[in-house]
């Protein structure tokens, strides 16, 4: 449409000055004695306007004549970026493709042209990092650091990255304190302040920051569970030895949080503190509060062995599961155990020989003739002890 408009104007303008110069006659009188000249007016502006041409075309050519070094100069940069550009692409190409020799020179030669220099540098302290070529990677993360004040942020990153993949987690988290002072917290340098407080054992703040990663939907839900158990563990296995903070950890954790193994662990730090009542309490609120198909043989046993307390209490409890799943032949193995403790001899046999008619195991068979010891009745107690010697542990 607008070139249309342009050619609509062209025409117009032509028809205006083809009328106007037939309406002009005037004219031009050129007098340079002892000569005379008389030209039309027309014909004079003609004239002029060609001299114009010719003169604005010299000037233009002696212009481009005259610039030809500096343009040369100009070419010769520009290409010489071009290069350089390339040179730095395919530093990061030969990087990803696990090239790192290659991928160390190209990035040198692209710091050294000025190409993102401090990309570049980054670029050779990761590929330097994963040659195991721990004076290059640290010149080039110094240089990295006095290039480009706008990859500082990204310096820190790398830095905490490397840190955390050969084990030197405490210089990590400094890495990782300098950015959130410069930047604040992202996901990406949470995760790696997660792998880092992990390495050096900081559970409670493993367990803080999973919170604010699960939050932002930033982990799979397999590894939130995973870790956050990892932590629970780490958090028991260091409170072992003072039994109130573990008694008090314990009674504050969530019962989301109370998977199988962080629960079997709990149970047997408290056994080990002589704590039988914190650990019958929490063993009956697991079982209670989770589906049969998923109760721990572990659990069973732990509660079967508790020393201390009200044993028929225990019993009861027990005997009331044994209600709702009468072929459950661990909890008859742990009533069996219980009911011996309590001398309840006859209670005892019925209990795990019905363990044993379900499931025969190893356990059953032994606590079957030391139950028999105790009757005086050897023949059978030799009997359980042979049949015991002929199973594998269950």
């Amino acid at each position: 449409m607008r070139g249309l408009f342009w050619v609509l104007a062209l025409f117009a303008a032509a028809v205006a000055v083809a009328l106007g110069a037939r309406m002009n006659d005037g004219y031009v009188l050129l007098a340079i004695p002892p000569y005379r000249a008389e030209v039309t007016l027309n014909l004079f502006l003609l004239a002029l306007a060609v001299l114009f041409l010719c003169l604005y075309a010299l000037l233009r050519g002696l212009a481009y004549t005259f610039g030809l070094p500096e343009r040369a100069r100009r070419y010769r940069a520009q290409r010489s970026q071009e290069r350089a550009a390339e040179v730095f692409q395919d530093a990061v190409r030969l990087l990803f493709e696990g090239r790192f020799g290659q991928a160390l020179k190209k990035a040198g030669e692209a710091h050294a042209a000025g190409t993102a220099p401090g990309l570049s540098a980054l670029i050779a302290a990761r590929a330097a990092q994963r040659m195991r070529e721990a004076g290059k990677q640290q010149e080039w993360m110094a240089r990295a650091k006095a290039s480009d004040p706008r990859t500082e942020a990204a310096t820190l990153m790398l830095e905490a990255e490397m840190m955390n993949e050969v084990r030197r987690f405490d210089e990590a988290q400094q890495a990782l304190l300098r950015l959130q002072e410069k930047q604040g917290r992202h996901i990406a340098a949470l995760r790696l302040e997660l792998r880092a407080r992990q390495g050096t054992g900081d559970w409670n703040g493993v367990l803080k920051l999973l919170r604010q990663l699960a939050k932002r939907d930033a982990l799979p839900a397999e590894v939130v569970r995973e870790t956050r158990t990892q932590a629970h563990l780490g958090n028991i296995a260091r409170l072992a030895g003072d039994t109130p903070q573990l008694i008090s950890y314990l009674r504050a954790l969530p019962a989301e949080e109370r998977g199988q193994r962080v629960v079997l662990a709990a149970a047997r730090a408290l056994v080990r503190a002589n704590e039988s009542a914190e650990a019958q309490k929490l063993i009956e609120a697991v079982l209670d509060a989770i589906p049969h198909d998923e109760w721990q043989r572990e659990l069973l046993a732990i509660y079967g062995r508790l020393d201390g307390g009200d044993q028929l209490v225990r019993i009861a409890r027990a005997e009331a599961w044994l209600r709702q799943y009468p072929a459950d032949a661990w909890l008859l193995k742990a009533l069996g155990r219980m009911c011996m403790r309590q001398r309840l001899w006859g209670k005892a046999q019925s209990y795990l020989e019905a363990s044993l008619a379900i499931v025969p195991t190893q356990q059953a068979h032994l606590e079957l003739a030391h139950l028999f010891d105790q009757l005086e009745r050897p023949d059978e107690a030799n009997k359980h002890y042979r049949a015991s010697a002929r199973i594998e542990t269950v």
